[in-house]
Order: C-alpha cells, then sequence, then structure tokens
C-alpha cells in the first residue's frame, strides 16, 4: 500500500488492530472540487521493471564475457549453456514485469467509489453508488473484501496483508458512511 501510516509499533502477531492506528486512505481533493478520498492498493516490488532490466542487461554483459574465455579455451559449449540460461531468466522476468503493475485503486468521490482493478494487461473499471454499497468479508478467514451493489461485486484486498483486509473494510465502511454529508471534510479522520 501506498499510504500506510503506524502512530504506534507494530502490533504483535495474532493481536487486534488499533482502530485508529492504521490509516488506508489519501486525500486526492483538488482545489475547488468535491473532497474525495482514494486507496491505492497495490504489489510491494522491491525493485522497478526498468532496474530489473538493467540487472538483466549487466548479468548478460557477464555471462558473455564468460562465455567468451570459454569459447577462447576451446569449450564452445558453454556459451549455448549460458544463452539458454540467460533465455529462462528473462522469460521470468517478463513475467514479473507484466504483474509489477497490478494495483487496486479505489476512489471515493461525493457519494460515488469508483473501483478500478488491472493484473496484467487486463483492466476493469466499476462505479458503485454509496447508498447501495455492501463491503464484507468474502467467506473464509483472511479473505478478501467483497464489495456488491446494484448486481455488480469485485473482490479487493489481494496486495495487503490478510490480518489488515478487516481494518481496511471497517475504514471503507466509515468513508461511505460520511461521504456526502455536511460534516464531511476533506480532513477525514478514523475514530
Amino acid at each position: 500500500m501506498s499510504t500506510t501510516v503506524a502512530h504506534r509499533s507494530w502490533p504483535v502477531p495474532g493481536s487486534a488492530l488499533p482502530a485508529s492506528g492504521w490509516r488506508f486512505a489519501r486525500d486526492v481533493s483538488a482545489a475547488g472540487q468535491a473532497s474525495a478520498l482514494q486507496w491505492v492498493l497495490k504489489r510491494n516490488c522491491s525493485i522497478t521493471p526498468r532496474q530489473l532490466c538493467g540487472v538483466y542487461l549487466s548479468l548478460c554483459v557477464l555471462a558473455a564475457v564468460i562465455s567468451a574465455g570459454f569459447w577462447m579455451q576451446g569449450a564452445p559449449v558453454v556459451t549455448v549453456f549460458a544463452a539458454i540460461e540467460l533465455l529462462c531468466v528473462g522469460i521470468a522476468i517478463l513475467v514479473y514485469a507484466r504483474h509489477a503493475g497490478d494495483r487496486e485503486v479505489l476512489t471515493l468521490v461525493g457519494r460515488d467509489l469508483a473501483v478500478e482493478t488491472r493484473q496484467g494487461s487486463r483492466t476493469e473499471t466499476l462505479a458503485f453508488g454509496a447508498d447501495w454499497l455492501v463491503v464484507e468479508p468474502s467467506a473464509g478467514q483472511g479473505s478478501l473484501v467483497e464489495l456488491s451493489g446494484r448486481g455488480q461485486a469485485v473482490r479487493v484486498g489481494r496486495f495487503m496483508r490478510p490480518e489488515m483486509r478487516a481494518a481496511f473494510a471497517q475504514e471503507l465502511r466509515r468513508a461511505l458512511r460520511s461521504a456526502g454529508s455536511p460534516e464531511h471534510t476533506t480532513g477525514y479522520e478514523l475514530t
């Protein structure tokens, strides 16, 4: 997640998360427009695809230098195996890079919630009205959070720890309840 703030120390595994210790949403309101909250749930990638490409290219150069040395010593078969190895690593990197940008973005503007899910090259966008939206956990302990309303349903929370999904669902419910009310301001705060 891109906007998590820990006000207290990390909870002991198995303990309940503090009600006000975590905040998933961020305010994305523009000046002169309606209040907007956004939740960005994405993979925790420690290396970007561009950085990974640089590492792969340096690996290719290193393998080429080593295999050239073996070629000059009369062992050309090493070059063949190095090429096969680099091809397999390249395929694995392509699979990783395709899913490195996977994310779920929930944007609440007024009484409307837009949910965008991106997995690989497929992007799906759904719109829900806060009045008809039901936020509940899917079947099973630590499962995804299901959003449903008016014949549409989507599951979110793939990229967050299972023990944090309940706190996320609770925050989303609170934001939906307070959305559009006169006392709702851009300073959304958990209570």
